[in-house]
This record gives structure tokens, sequence and C-alpha cells, in this order.
């Protein structure tokens, strides 16, 4: 029987799941929507795994994304690792001597300084929408285009107009501005794009030394003006991976891979886990001023784990009782 390694990025937005063959190929991968319940989701995502694939032999499993850490507690995953790494991991696995990583999802956006196949430098941005998937999203929708079409229509422009791209507000508003104008939708998708990659530059980017060759990652890479703006903007290349819109999974299933190559064994508990009931209770904990909300999974009527405590007092309670599987 062939071995195979999973690694599953789970977001606020989506959750990703990719299995990976011995030789880094993805041989199965899901995109699903979150929608809140990532429990449930991470079950269903399971579920379909054994659908499709039947019970393969997974040797290994990795958690990355928001929700990584109730994700690997669940799974008894191998590795819960940060999306950073991971995606320096997947990108390096596509492009060994890659020096810059830009990557723009559903809700946020980061870029990734790699030098020597090390992460050197690295910012986030998840406070201002303009430039994610969720806002290009919106706009098509406002344009009455649809977001596969959205890119296209940036590379026939050949005037583009100039909107305003500072935050999500005011490229909103400036683009609305330009449609009452009569400007053309060409022109407008085309400078929105260009907006957008100054946004990027200006706040993400913003004190980073980009060095080519460039990755281009996230779900926003199938973006083809998106790409172009990058391109013209930086004067050279921008490459997007195969696999862009799961880069997150891929890396983390790569370590997952590497960890049990390491120890011998897996800590996976099993396809079987999407049949089993999973129950998640919120407290707050009043036995100092931190006031710390605990959070608590039962597995069955087993106690599964409790975290978000910052002085470990009921982190430490599961870890030292038989309970904890």
């Amino acid at each position: 029987m062939k071995n195979f390694y999973m690694g599953i990025d789970v977001g606020s937005v989506s959750t990703n799941i990719v299995i990976l063959d011995e030789e880094n190929n993805i041989v199965w991968k899901k995109y699903l929507r979150t929608q809140g319940k990532p429990i449930d989701i991470l079950k269903e995502g399971l579920k379909e795994v054994r659908k499709e694939l039947g019970d393969i032999d997974i040797k290994g499993v990795g958690t990355t994304g928001s929700g990584r850490q109730l994700a690997g507690l669940i799974l008894g995953a191998d590795v819960v690792k940060n999306e950073i790494t991971c995606h320096a991991v997947s990108a390096l696995d596509f492009m060994p001597d890659i020096k810059t990583i830009i990557e723009i999802g559903g809700q946020d956006s980061k870029i990734i300084i790699i030098r020597d196949g090390i992460v050197v430098d690295f910012a986030m941005n998840t406070v201002c929408a303009a430039g994610t998937g969720s806002f290009l999203d919106r706009q098509a929708f406002r344009l009455g285009v649809g977001i596969e079409q959205f890119g296209k229509l940036a590379l026939k422009s050949d005037n583009p107009v100039r909107i305003a791209g500072r935050c999500a507000v005011f490229a909103e508003s400036d683009m609305i501005h330009k449609q009452q104008l009569g400007h053309n939708q060409e022109d407008i998708i085309w400078g929105l794009s260009q907006a957008l990659v100054r946004n990027y530059l200006n706040n993400v980017g913003k004190g980073k030394e980009i060095l080519g060759p460039i990755a281009f990652q996230g779900g926003v890479a199938a973006n083809e003006g998106i790409k172009r703006a990058f391109e013209d903007t930086l004067k050279q290349e921008v490459f997007i991976p195969k696999d862009f819109d799961v880069m997150g999974a891929v890396g983390v299933g790569l370590l997952a891979k590497a960890e049990v190559k390491r120890k011998k064994a897996t800590s996976f508990k099993g396809l079987n886990i999407s049949n089993i009931d999973y129950k998640v209770r919120g407290m707050e904990c009043n036995d100092c001023a931190n006031l710390c909300e605990v959070i608590e999974i039962q597995e069955g009527n087993n106690i599964l784990a409790r975290y978000g405590d910052k002085c470990g007092k009921w982190t430490n309670s599961i870890k030292d009782s038989s309970k904890l599987a």
C-alpha cells in the first residue's frame, strides 16, 4: 500500500485539505468554506477523503491556519505550524531559489522575505480588506462581472483609470465615482488592479527588499490583472505555483512528512474520527484579573483539551490527566 501525507489549512474563510504522495505530488485536494464551523467542516473534509480515495494509508498529518491548534488536537497532528512557515516551505519546494513570497488570500495578505532558503522577514495585513479576495469578489459583483473574468478584462485596457487604493472604502467609492463619469469597465478594472497592488506594496511590503525570484500565492494569484500589475510595478516576472491556492496546506503536509520520517511514527488518529461527536464549550476563568476565555473540547464523553488560558492552569489540568487522547 502506498504512503500518503495530509496537510490541512484551517482559515476563517476556507479550509484546504491536500494529500501528498512520497514524491511530494498532490494526489487530491479540496477547498471547503469554513462557515464558522471548523470542526464540522474538518469532519466533512475527512469524509470526502474516504469517499473519493478510500481508506488510504496516511502516514502523517500537519495543520496550519488560524484554526490549526483546534484541528491539530482533533486529528492528532504530527506538526502544527503557522502560515508563514508553511507558505515558505511550499514555495521553496516549488522554486528552491525563491527570495520573495507575495500571498493574498480571502481575508488577509502577507509578504515573506527569504534569503538562502531561510525566512528572514515577513509582514501581515489583517486590518485593511483592500486587495483581498473578498474585496475583489465584491467589486466584481458590483461591476456585474464574474470573478473568473475580472483579471482578463483588466488586461484588455489601454487607458487605466487611476483609483485611490489606500483602503477598501476609498477604493470602492472612487470606483463608483469613475463608473458614474462614464469610464469603461476594462479601464476601471485595470485601474483598480493597479491601486490594489500599490496598497499592498505601500502597506504590507513597506520597507521590505523585494528581490526575485518572486512567488505569488493565495487565491488572488488566479487574477491575471493583479499578477500583471505586480510585474509592471516591480519590473520583474512573478511566478505562480500550479497549486497556488493551497500552498499553506502543501507546506504543512511536507513538514508532517519530514517529522514522521524523523520520529518513525505518526500521531494521526485515523480517518474514522469523522464519525466522532465533538463538542466545544467556552468558559471564562475568574481566578485572576486576566479573565481568560478558556475553550474546552470534548470527544464523546471525554475532555480532549482545554486551551486559551494565559497561566496554563486549565491546559495543564488536561495534560496531567489520563483523559487526554
